[in-house]
């Protein structure tokens, strides 16, 4: 079990692993690998002069907002939000504020957040992460909202709570605040009654939190196996996408080739046509993992507006 450097809010002290046969399930907290600096350095403008300039100058313009409780000693949690912003201290404050007002302004989806508190949606395996990332670097979401998805038994709240989870988790990643994130969503087998599940309200909670709220990187947002209908649940999310977040979300259908001009074959399980011989993870092992990190969330959820820490 690799020990945790000071890249936790909580008191963990080892990251805790998953044994799947030979294969180890877990998040990475290592320092970036030199080919990842690189991309750091390229995309990010990230170099050792720029970084602790840009963490000093963040740190004195949060002490300003003084009702705003954030761990400021903590360089670390402020790289967080500087590789996103390209270490512009401005536009990280920027972000930090939108990050918590949205907590405030869903508190219902926020409050007491927990992989322990969400076994559910986990359990109903509609969500999960590949346990390798794309030929980028980049963690791969996977959301199959179609044959899999229940929803007498999952509501899409609990979906969006789910991802939360996945994303806060993927921001404690050196690598994942560098190269970002891809998401698939497989909507195979989606039905009408499915479709009238989504809202309005929903769908610009959801599109809120992608274009403004996430300390991370979403590179690309590829649609997989839509059915016709898919366009009816489409058109709730069109009218509040910024061009940016419209740009990167790539429809393929079943077209394979499609999907592999965007992600390498060799990244991909078979049923995305791909040539990836680990083993598939599934929710309910992500949940065993996450549950282990719990005392982080909890130290997560501490943190915000008019919030004091628990001593």
């Amino acid at each position: 079990m690799p020990k945790v450097a000071a890249t936790m809010l909580s008191d963990m002290s080892e990251m805790p692993t998953i044994q799947l046969g030979n294969f180890t399930l877990q998040m990475e907290l290592e320092d970036l690998r030199p080919e990842v600096q690189e991309i750091a350095r390229k995309e990010l403008r990230e170099t050792p002069e720029i970084k602790k300039e840009a963490i000093e100058k963040l740190r004195e313009l949060l002490k300003q907002e003084k009702d705003l409780h954030v761990p400021l000693n903590n360089d670390i949690w402020l790289v967080r939000f500087l590789r996103p912003c390209k270490f512009y201290p401005e536009s990280a404050l920027g972000l930090i504020k939108r990050y918590y007002a949205f907590k405030v302004k869903h508190a219902d989806m926020y409050d007491g957040l927990l992989p322990s508190k969400e076994k559910n949606v986990f359990e109903q395996n509609i969500l999960t992460v590949q346990p390798n990332r794309d030929q980028h670097g980049r963690r791969i979401l996977i959301i199959e909202l179609g044959k899999k998805w229940k929803t007498d038994k999952v509501t899409l709240d609990e979906v969006f709570k789910g991802c939360v989870l996945f994303l806060e988790a993927a921001m404690l990643e050196p690598e994942s605040q560098v190269c970002g994130a891809v998401v698939i969503f497989d909507m195979d087998g989606l039905s009408m009654g499915q479709t009238t599940k989504f809202t309005p309200m929903f769908a610009k909670r959801i599109v809120d939190w992608l274009q403004d709220s996430v300390p991370l990187r979403i590179k690309n947002i590829h649609i997989v196996n839509q059915p016709y209908i898919f366009k009816v649940v489409f058109a709730l999310f069109k009218p509040f996408l910024r061009e940016k977040l419209r740009n990167r979300i790539i429809f393929h259908g079943t077209d394979r080739k499609s999907l592999h001009q965007h992600m390498a074959p060799e990244c991909l399980p078979a049923c995305y046509g791909g040539t990836l011989e680990l083993p598939r993870i599934d929710g309910a092992q992500w949940l065993e993992l996450l549950e282990k990190c719990d005392n982080e969330f909890k130290a997560i959820n501490s943190y915000g507006y008019k919030k004091k820490v628990d001593s």
